[in-house]
């Protein structure tokens, strides 16, 4: 076996494990899959400024999120069906981030549900919200992540309408899978994927199936779910949801600067840079391009935070650079749990801190709370 040194060697290793459905589910983009690809290819053009004879002993890579003091500034981002990437995935990332020291968020559609998670580990979790025809089934769900101990709500914004991903039409996406010939096949190349599936009893969406009234099968839970993306949604619901819920409140999905205005108005404690991971609108530009002028648009009224195409410390590091106060991961942290489940997301973790860690060095950096655009070339 290869040894694991990077993300993408756990990238590799996950796309043999899981069955074709959900790898590609986790890792793909809408139509064209431009934005996608940019929100890495972005990272890749800040260039650091290389210094020497600078003492850089003792370094720390420790900064706050939501007054949080962490080993690094990244949270595990919410990702729907986690739990198809690895059998109680969801489960076993937040116990690999409450391990590790980092914040876990629980999708709205994540297979475990919110109970499963709390019921399995120890520190508050985040809970992320989409918001759905249905209020008084949301509001339910803000009640079970207030009841569950949840110390922060995440409303995602940017799914008010779904757009296309070909490869999950293609792959007739479903949780669990459609047993057609041809993921039959694919699934029976993954044998320890099989087995460790057959150990659990999660294998729908844990929020919502048992919650919601006249869903009993796959069949109606789909259509309820198809159903639910609300184009309504405005500034005034989300306005509301900041009355109900009396934690923090983070808001994702921010890619302009009147939305980013707009959020701070609505209550956000954090706002999050966001495209969702090139999955929605196919077009527009990468997470990092967006971040400054979001952070021009709303200084310090809360805290900015971005996602979409950190593959390494270094991305990390770069995005704290241009101003950032937290970063998110999805599909870093999937792709560790689809190679070794609990143990390939705490691996995740370390080879993003390390990273970060001796990038700083090599920058002549001690301290990640100093760092500024100083270390970039194109603001030397």
């Amino acid at each position: 076996m290869t040894e694991i040194t990077c993300v993408e060697d756990q990238r590799q290793l996950a796309k043999r494990k899981v069955p074709k459905m959900f790898y590609d589910y986790a890792d793909t983009g809408s139509w064209t899959e431009s934005t996608y690809n940019l929100n890495e290819k972005d990272f890749e053009k800040i260039r650091f400024r290389q210094r020497v004879g600078v003492d850089v002993s003792n370094r720390s890579t420790r900064m706050t999120m939501l007054g949080q003091d962490l080993p690094m500034p990244t949270a595990l981002a919410p990702i729907g069906m986690a739990g198809m990437q690895y059998p109680d995935g969801e489960i076993l990332s937040a116990k690999a981030a409450e391990d590790f020291g980092v914040p876990f968020t629980l999708s709205t559609m994540s297979i475990c549900s919110i109970e499963d998670v709390a019921s399995n580990t120890s520190v508050p979790f985040w809970f992320q919200l989409y918001v759905m025809r249905d209020r008084a089934f949301m509001k339910t769900l803000i009640s079970r992540a207030e009841a569950a101990g949840c110390s922060a709500l995440m409303v995602t914004l940017d799914l008010q309408i779904l757009a296309q991903r070909h490869k999950d039409i293609r792959n007739g996406l479903s949780a669990p899978p459609k047993l057609n010939l041809k993921n039959l096949l694919n699934i029976c190349t993954k044998p320890n994927w099989c087995f460790e599936m057959l150990k659990t009893k999660r294998r729908n969406f844990g929020n919502i199936f048992g919650h919601v009234k006249g869903i009993d099968d796959m069949s109606s839970l789909s259509n309820w779910v198809t159903s639910q993306f609300d184009p309504s949604l405005d500034w005034k619901d989300v306005s509301e949801i900041r009355g109900i819920w009396g934690g923090k409140f983070i808001i994702k999905g921010i890619m302009d600067k009147e939305d980013a205005i707009a959020a701070v108005q609505a209550g956000a404690d954090a706002i999050v840079v966001s495209n969702h991971g090139g999955r929605q609108l196919d077009g527009t530009i990468s997470s990092i391009d967006a971040l400054p002028r979001i952070l021009d648009a709303v200084g310090n009224k809360c805290e900015v935070w971005m996602d979409g195409g950190i593959r390494s410390g270094q991305d990390i590091l770069r995005a704290v650079a241009l101003g950032a106060t937290g970063t998110l991961i999805g599909r870093a942290f999937l792709y560790g749990l689809g190679a070794s489940g609990q143990h390939g997301v705490h691996q995740t973790l370390e080879i993003l801190r390390k990273e970060l860690d001796l990038t700083m060095g090599l920058c002549g950096q001690k301290n990640l709370t100093d760092v500024d655009k100083s270390i970039l070339h194109q603001y030397q």
